[in-house]
């Protein structure tokens, strides 16, 4: 049963979208029916048009990414480490976290011009944090007994933190990185949206479909980035976590 429902429960939406279109409610122009958009998102594949722009965004969210994991572990970890910068960093990281992504565009805009850096940074901007947070939250959350065990088992410094703490709080720390990758493709529409002098990516297409007043366009778009990030989530996340369940003996808890 749950095989089947996922595929039906989307059918439906099609079908109700569908049905939303045919009663021309709206003009057709304003709410396009699957059809169209299909027969766009068709016409923009066999034009070469939708695969660049594709990859050239998944690439920069990937870099991005991968930079947001790495300094924002490592902050993650000065911050459970040392009090004090737990109580000043902390709290601004806090705070920077609840900041929309957008509002880094003027600065990367100031400090590398409309360049492929300004993009990385905005993306990197928008999502670090929310991985600090996670790094930080997860190894707060460990019962003591877990860093009393390593200890006497004889883990010190960084041995402690790589084979103990970090693998104990790698449940958090993975729905931490979720976010963040949603919060860097959140950040890179923004960035693609005000940049369209750049090579194109997806936020260029569906900026040019405002433009155009091209509804089918948009909403290929909106179709495409959600396509997406189910398949980054079925072929990267899913399978860590699966992982890390099985190892945590919590599979299927």
């Amino acid at each position: 049963m749950n095989r089947w429902l996922r595929p039906v429960f989307f059918l439906f939406l099609a079908l109700i979208w569908w049905i939303v279109a045919r009663l021309r409610i709206w003009p057709p122009f304003l709410v396009p029916s699957p059809v169209d958009v299909l027969q766009w998102m068709a016409d923009a594949l066999r034009e070469g048009l939708l695969l660049p722009a594709v990859v050239t965004s998944t690439l920069r969210v990937g870099v991005g990414f991968v930079l947001s994991v790495v300094v924002g572990t490592a902050l993650g970890i000065l911050l459970t480490r040392f009090r004090l910068l737990d109580e000043t960093v902390g709290t601004a990281v806090t705070g920077l976290q609840s900041l929309p992504s957008i509002c880094w565009f003027p600065m990367a805009l100031l400090w590398f011009g409309l360049n492929e850096n300004a993009v990385q940074f905005v993306v990197v901007m928008g999502s670090v944090f929310g991985v600090t947070l996670a790094v930080r939250s997860g190894v707060r959350a460990l019962p003591p007994l877990i860093v009393r065990a390593g200890r006497a088992l004889g883990s010190r410094g960084w041995r402690l933190w790589w084979y103990v703490l970090l693998p104990a709080s790698m449940p958090t720390f993975l729905n931490g990185t979720r976010q963040g990758w949603a919060f860097a493709w959140r950040s890179l529409m923004s960035a693609e949206l005000l940049s369209q002098s750049l090579k194109a990516g997806v936020g260029h297409l569906l900026n040019t479909g405002r433009d155009l007043n091209d509804m089918a366009m948009v909403l290929g778009m909106i179709l495409i980035i959600l396509i997406l990030g189910l398949v980054i989530d079925r072929i990267l996340f899913m399978p860590v976590e699966k992982a890390i369940a099985r190892r945590w003996g919590v599979e299927g808890a």
